[in-house]
């Protein structure tokens, strides 16, 4: 009965946990203890590459506000947003602005904090000067609102939100976050979250 009751136990904490559990039960009725191992795969329903990002922030060492701190070291300017690479070489692209209204992104190593490398954006639009127009003003930048969020899972994203009030928009590997440009304050963006972009 408790040799079922442990199985059983264990088996529970395999579906939750989604991984390898190693379970000891006993073996027979003389109480000597065996060794069996449950090796439980759960599928889920995430999507591969939130899983992808989820697992690369983890492994990160630099975060995302020591990467903009870096990128602006080496490119001095206004960092308008900060994203994890989500193609596994464990880099940060951070988005610079002069004060021409140039763009230009720097890749900054999410394991060692050192420039990859620098490029300017030679795209003709003018994101960087309405970038630059939307932040005037503000009190909190792109390195802070990733501190303030931090607290609610690891930052794998920072980009100026500029589909409603001033704001960043923070993705976390636990949800998406809005950090108002003036007071910084953190709220949850719950327009963001999955089923509710329709």
């Amino acid at each position: 009965m408790k040799r079922n009751i442990v199985i059983a136990t264990v088996a529970a904490a395999a579906l939750i946990g989604g991984g390898t559990v190693a379970a000891y039960a006993s073996g027979d009725d003389d109480g000597a203890a065996t060794q069996r191992q449950s090796s439980v795969r759960v599928a889920d329903d995430r999507d591969d590459d939130t899983v992808e990002v989820r697992d690369e922030a983890t492994a990160a060492k630099v975060t995302d506000a020591d990467a903009i701190a870096a990128a602006l070291k080496h490119t001095p300017g206004t960092a308008v947003s900060a994203d994890l690479d989500d193609d596994g070489a464990d880099v940060w692209e951070v988005s610079v602005v002069m004060g021409d209204g140039s763009d230009h992104d720097v890749r900054v190593s999410a394991t060692t904090g050192k420039i990859l490398g620098a490029q300017r954006d030679d795209d003709d639009d003018n994101d960087g000067r309405e970038d630059l127009a939307a932040l005037k003003g503000a009190s909190v930048d792109a390195r802070e609102a990733a501190e303030a969020v931090a607290g609610k899972g690891t930052v794998t994203e920072v980009d100026l939100d500029d589909d409603g009030p001033g704001a960043w928009s923070v993705e976390t590997t636990k949800g998406e976050w809005q950090v108002d440009l003036r007071t910084g304050k953190v709220t949850q963006d719950h327009d963001d979250r999955d089923g509710d972009d329709d």
